[in-house]
């Protein structure tokens, strides 16, 4: 089931049976010259679409997050750390409130952990806190990178054994080459292979990466590839979701 694709009755049927639900959480950010800015926003929606069924409620993407060190580059957006805890936060209460009991969070995008785990964290203190464990339901939270799903990461491994890199992959964006076959983007890249290295604010990352890759040849990317992670990818997430729904 998609929750935006659903009635009310739709979910309070599911309600009826399940109580957990998967959220896309991604970011909207620079992905180098070839690369779609929406790119760790599409591949966990376009993952966890591929894998909804009578049994796995998938709700809306969560699709700007933390990524104010990609603002040196055109279309970039980011919120701040103590936005995206509220909004995490404000996104949970409401499941909770209708009997969702477990959240799913399927991440796109390494910048999010940290303030996605800082907003379980103060989700958490709200009931411990208020000392009552009846004035509050249990809500569960995980978070899971899409990429670090059983047997995704031995996938794009074999598809790409050399200079996959650490940011716009040759592995994500043949996912969002799947999903969308006209934003295929055939150019030359100048180096071939970006530089890795870590960086701090936007003008630093601008200056240290000029075309926005970190270590990655993403000219490896295809549409073929896209559609064989994006299958790895579901059957890992139904299992994965599987045994967290269970707990």
């Amino acid at each position: 089931m998609l929750l935006s694709q659903s009635t009310w009755l739709d979910v309070e049927k599911y309600l009826d049976e399940h109580d957990a639900i998967v959220v896309p959480i991604g970011s909207m950010e620079q992905h180098g010259p070839t690369g779609l800015i929406g790119t760790d926003s599409i591949c966990p929606t376009v993952i966890a679409e591929a894998a909804h069924s009578d049994t796995l409620l998938v709700g809306p993407t969560f699709n700007v997050g933390c990524a104010q060190h990609h603002l040196g580059f055109p279309g970039s957006m980011t919120l701040r750390p103590s936005t995206m805890i509220a909004a995490i936060r404000d996104w949970s209460i409401s499941l909770r409130r209708h009997g969702f009991r477990k959240i799913y969070w399927l991440n796109g995008h390494g910048g999010n952990t940290a303030t996605i785990a800082a907003a379980f964290a103060e989700i958490y203190a709200e009931r411990s806190l208020d000392g009552s464990a009846t004035t509050i339901p249990e809500l569960r939270l995980l978070q899971r990178n899409w990429w670090e799903l059983p047997a995704v990461m031995a996938c794009c491994k074999r598809l790409h054994p050399q200079h996959d890199g650490a940011h716009a992959t040759a592995s994500e964006i043949s996912v969002t080459y799947a999903a969308f076959p006209d934003a295929v983007r055939d150019m030359a890249l100048d180096p071939k292979v970006a530089p890795m290295g870590s960086f701090t604010d936007a003008f630093d990352y601008r200056a240290r990466f000029p075309d926005g890759r970190i270590g990655s040849d993403p000219s490896q990317a295809s549409i073929e590839a896209g559609r064989e992670i994006i299958a790895v990818a579901a059957d890992a997430l139904r299992e994965d979701f599987a045994r967290f729904s269970r707990g």
